[in-house]
Protein backbone atom coordinates (compact mmCIF):
# COMPACT_ATOMS: atom_id res chain seq x y z
CA UNK A 1 0.00 0.00 0.00
CA UNK A 2 1.61 3.12 -1.27
CA UNK A 3 -1.10 5.41 -0.43
CA UNK A 4 -0.47 7.99 2.65
CA UNK A 5 -3.82 9.72 2.81
CA UNK A 6 -4.44 9.82 6.46
CA UNK A 7 -6.52 6.98 7.63
CA UNK A 8 -8.43 6.05 10.71
CA UNK A 9 -10.68 2.75 11.63
CA UNK A 10 -13.49 2.21 14.51
CA UNK A 11 -15.38 -0.32 15.17
CA UNK A 12 -18.82 -0.18 17.19
CA UNK A 13 -21.80 -2.45 17.68
CA UNK A 14 -24.25 0.01 16.03
CA UNK A 15 -26.11 -0.73 12.54
CA UNK A 16 -24.43 0.77 9.47
CA UNK A 17 -27.55 2.92 9.18
CA UNK A 18 -26.78 4.26 12.97
CA UNK A 19 -23.28 5.06 11.81
CA UNK A 20 -24.58 6.53 8.49
CA UNK A 21 -26.71 8.93 10.64
CA UNK A 22 -24.38 9.55 12.87
CA UNK A 23 -21.69 10.90 10.50
CA UNK A 24 -24.71 13.16 8.97
CA UNK A 25 -25.01 14.83 12.24
CA UNK A 26 -21.88 16.68 11.40
CA UNK A 27 -22.81 19.54 14.39
CA UNK A 28 -22.71 16.65 16.24
CA UNK A 29 -19.21 15.44 16.60
CA UNK A 30 -16.87 17.91 15.20
CA UNK A 31 -18.21 21.26 15.30
CA UNK A 32 -21.34 22.94 16.91
CA UNK A 33 -20.38 25.66 13.88
CA UNK A 34 -21.23 24.26 10.91
CA UNK A 35 -23.58 26.36 8.88
CA UNK A 36 -25.36 24.79 5.87
CA UNK A 37 -27.10 21.35 5.35
CA UNK A 38 -25.34 18.14 6.27
CA UNK A 39 -26.47 15.03 4.44
CA UNK A 40 -27.76 14.45 1.54
CA UNK A 41 -25.90 14.25 -1.96
CA UNK A 42 -24.95 17.64 -3.05
CA UNK A 43 -25.59 20.09 0.18
CA UNK A 44 -22.82 22.17 0.95
CA UNK A 45 -21.65 23.54 4.42
CA UNK A 46 -19.46 25.79 6.08
CA UNK A 47 -17.19 25.15 8.89
CA UNK A 48 -14.95 27.30 10.99
CA UNK A 49 -12.98 26.84 14.40
CA UNK A 50 -12.66 30.40 15.72
CA UNK A 51 -10.18 32.56 13.26
CA UNK A 52 -8.09 29.52 13.31
CA UNK A 53 -9.76 26.79 10.74
CA UNK A 54 -12.21 27.82 8.26
CA UNK A 55 -13.85 25.31 5.28
CA UNK A 56 -16.42 25.25 2.78
CA UNK A 57 -17.65 21.19 1.89
CA UNK A 58 -20.05 20.05 -0.44
CA UNK A 59 -21.19 16.05 -0.43
CA UNK A 60 -19.84 14.45 -3.33
CA UNK A 61 -20.63 10.96 -3.04
CA UNK A 62 -23.94 9.67 -0.40
CA UNK A 63 -24.73 5.68 -0.63
CA UNK A 64 -27.31 5.30 2.03
CA UNK A 65 -25.58 3.14 5.15
CA UNK A 66 -22.09 2.60 3.09
CA UNK A 67 -20.49 5.48 1.97
CA UNK A 68 -20.15 9.71 2.31
CA UNK A 69 -17.63 11.67 0.37
CA UNK A 70 -17.09 15.17 0.94
CA UNK A 71 -15.44 17.62 -1.12
CA UNK A 72 -12.99 20.61 0.37
CA UNK A 73 -13.83 23.80 -2.17
CA UNK A 74 -12.54 25.96 0.01
CA UNK A 75 -10.13 26.10 2.89
CA UNK A 76 -8.54 28.82 4.95
CA UNK A 77 -5.50 27.69 7.34
CA UNK A 78 -4.89 30.75 10.24
CA UNK A 79 -1.48 28.14 10.83
CA UNK A 80 0.12 27.90 7.73
CA UNK A 81 2.16 29.15 4.91
CA UNK A 82 -0.46 27.63 2.27
CA UNK A 83 -3.47 28.69 3.56
CA UNK A 84 -5.42 26.41 0.92
CA UNK A 85 -3.87 23.08 1.73
CA UNK A 86 -6.82 20.69 1.95
CA UNK A 87 -8.78 22.83 -0.69
CA UNK A 88 -9.95 19.87 -3.45
CA UNK A 89 -8.51 16.83 -0.87
CA UNK A 90 -11.45 14.71 -0.06
CA UNK A 91 -12.36 13.31 3.57
CA UNK A 92 -14.09 9.59 2.93
CA UNK A 93 -16.50 7.89 5.21
CA UNK A 94 -16.59 4.36 4.14
CA UNK A 95 -19.18 1.81 6.05
CA UNK A 96 -19.07 -1.35 6.41
CA UNK A 97 -20.80 -4.87 8.80
CA UNK A 98 -18.68 -7.17 9.80
CA UNK A 99 -19.18 -9.70 11.99
CA UNK A 100 -22.08 -8.33 13.09
CA UNK A 101 -20.19 -5.27 13.68
CA UNK A 102 -19.92 -1.87 12.00
CA UNK A 103 -16.48 -0.72 10.88
CA UNK A 104 -16.23 2.84 10.04
CA UNK A 105 -13.23 3.35 7.67
CA UNK A 106 -12.18 7.00 7.92
CA UNK A 107 -10.12 8.30 4.82
CA UNK A 108 -8.84 12.39 4.27
CA UNK A 109 -8.00 11.31 0.63
CA UNK A 110 -5.17 14.22 0.15
CA UNK A 111 -4.32 14.91 3.38
CA UNK A 112 -0.47 13.54 2.98
CA UNK A 113 2.39 13.85 5.33
CA UNK A 114 3.96 16.73 2.73
CA UNK A 115 1.07 18.97 4.06
CA UNK A 116 2.52 21.65 6.73
CA UNK A 117 -0.93 20.56 8.49
CA UNK A 118 -0.43 17.14 8.45
CA UNK A 119 0.45 16.46 12.18
CA UNK A 120 -2.08 18.42 13.74
CA UNK A 121 -4.92 17.53 11.28
CA UNK A 122 -3.82 13.85 11.89
CA UNK A 123 -4.28 14.46 15.68
CA UNK A 124 -7.66 16.19 14.98
CA UNK A 125 -9.23 13.88 13.12
CA UNK A 126 -8.34 10.90 15.02
CA UNK A 127 -9.45 12.86 18.04
CA UNK A 128 -13.02 13.39 16.12
CA UNK A 129 -13.25 10.22 14.46
CA UNK A 130 -11.88 7.78 17.28
CA UNK A 131 -13.79 9.49 20.13
CA UNK A 132 -15.88 11.92 19.58
CA UNK A 133 -17.76 10.24 16.50
CA UNK A 134 -17.25 7.07 18.47
CA UNK A 135 -19.38 8.65 21.45
CA UNK A 136 -21.95 9.88 19.31
CA UNK A 137 -22.52 6.49 17.30
CA UNK A 138 -22.70 4.58 21.12
CA UNK A 139 -23.82 6.81 23.24
CA UNK A 140 -25.97 9.74 21.47
CA UNK A 141 -23.47 12.50 22.36
CA UNK A 142 -20.29 13.52 20.62
CA UNK A 143 -17.78 15.94 21.50
CA UNK A 144 -17.68 18.70 18.76
CA UNK A 145 -15.79 21.88 19.39
CA UNK A 146 -17.08 25.35 19.48
CA UNK A 147 -15.82 28.86 19.58
CA UNK A 148 -14.10 28.92 22.97
CA UNK A 149 -14.72 25.10 23.06
CA UNK A 150 -11.35 23.34 21.90
CA UNK A 151 -11.29 19.96 21.88
CA UNK A 152 -7.97 18.92 20.79
CA UNK A 153 -4.45 20.37 22.44
CA UNK A 154 -3.62 21.63 19.39
CA UNK A 155 -7.03 23.42 19.01
CA UNK A 156 -6.20 24.56 22.39
CA UNK A 157 -2.42 25.97 21.43
CA UNK A 158 -3.57 27.07 18.13
CA UNK A 159 -6.59 29.16 19.75
CA UNK A 160 -4.39 30.93 22.69
CA UNK A 161 -2.46 32.51 19.15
Amino acid sequence: MSTQDFTTKIIVNQSPEEVFKAIQNVRGWWSEEIEGKTANLNDEFDYHYEDVHRCKIKLIEVISNQKIVWLIEQNYFKFTEDKTEWTGTKPTFDIKEKNGKTELTFTHFGLVPEYECFEICRDAWTNYIQNSLKKLIETGKGEPNATGKPKTENEKKLSAN
